[in-house]
């Protein structure tokens, strides 16, 4: 009988091809044939899951952002999660975060942690190089950033109304100057110019000055099996 072939798992096999490409040797190293020769398999393969070159990025664009989703909500699950492992009746669930929690817990996941998340950080990058000579390539990759904005500005206008922030700050401004204090944590802790543990400290000072000193519920920790101490090896 012919071999069954998980058309799923190996169109996933080919964008995780691209992106290790896109992580260590720049976008510019993309290509069919090479993405090919990174999974091992013929020309031909990459040619049946994808129509061409575009759609191959595009792949790793979404895949990029679902290994961010994932992240984020391990990183919100952890910052609730009791010591010990089991929970006590009362303790709040995932969908009852304060927006704090939720901003501490996106934020930490934008700033690389340990080596995988350093190294879809490099390909983020290789992805905005090129997309600031490539028009289609630039407006398929303000697609995550601008729904996290969105997601992000919604909650903290909600908690705005209901007392948690100041009646004079502005949502959209300050998540928009979050999320771009995030981006240029991410540049320093990637050239290792600081460590993630003093990125994560920077960030919850400017959280501070939005909501007040956090409590211990509130802060997001890093779950274990992320690296240690939330260090990106290397650096």
């Amino acid at each position: 009988m012919p071999k069954q072939v998980d058309h799923d798992e190996r169109r996933r096999e080919l964008t995780a091809a691209l992106l290790r490409i896109a992580s260590t040797r720049g976008l510019q190293a993309v290509s069919m044939r090479e993405v090919a020769a990174e999974a091992g398999v013929s020309l031909r393969v990459v040619q049946y899951y994808f129509a061409n070159k575009q759609a191959l990025l595009e792949s790793g664009l979404a895949e990029l952002g679902a290994r961010m989703n994932r992240r984020a909500k391990q990183r919100a699950a952890a910052a609730i999660e009791p010591v010990g492992g089991e929970r006590v009746e009362g303790e709040p669930s995932v969908g009852e975060m304060t927006a704090r929690a939720v901003l501490a817990a996106v934020l930490g996941t934008v700033v690389p942690f340990d080596e995988q998340s350093r190294l879809d950080s490099m390909a983020w990058t290789a992805y905005y190089t090129a997309a600031l000579t490539d028009p289609v390539l630039a407006a398929a990759g303000l697609t995550l950033p601008n729904a996290l904005e969105s997601f992000l500005t919604k909650r903290l206008a909600a908690a705005q109304q209901a007392g948690e922030i100041a009646p004079d700050r502005d949502p959209r401004i300050e998540v928009a100057g979050l999320l771009a204090l995030a981006n240029g944590l991410t540049s320093s802790v990637l050239s290792g110019q600081r460590s993630y543990e003093d990125a994560t400290e920077i960030i919850e000072y400017h959280l501070d000055r939005l909501f007040g000193p956090a409590d211990g519920l509130s802060r997001a920790r890093v779950p274990s099996g992320e690296g240690s101490a939330g260090r990106i090896s290397g650096h």
